[in-house]
């Protein structure tokens, strides 16, 4: 995971990035995906109202862990199938 470029989706308007929330009482997963074009392929099966606001950013492996600890995230979803969705929820220690 650590060498790996991975694709997140954030808002243009404030910043933040796309989660999944499992529990209400809990902070969301940061929802990763392997390929560009899967996040793309997301946002038209999921938000295609709001891809305008949206935008695709990289990120290294290296350096998921420390943007966990400073949004607070409870751990990444990686997305395995962005039509379905399919997704594989990691919890951050």
């Amino acid at each position: 995971m650590l060498s790996q470029v991975y694709y997140i989706i954030r808002s243009k308007t404030d910043g933040k990035y796309i989660t999944a929330k499992i529990d209400d009482d809990k902070s969301g997963y940061l929802l990763l995906f392997k390929e560009d074009f899967e996040a793309l392929s997301y946002l038209n099966a999921h938000a295609a109202d709001l891809a305008n606001r949206l935008a695709v950013e990289s990120i290294a492996g290296t350096q998921v862990g420390s943007l966990l600890k400073r949004w607070d995230f409870a751990g990444v979803g990686v997305v395995n199938d962005p039509l379905l969705p399919k997704i594989e929820f990691l919890q951050h220690n």
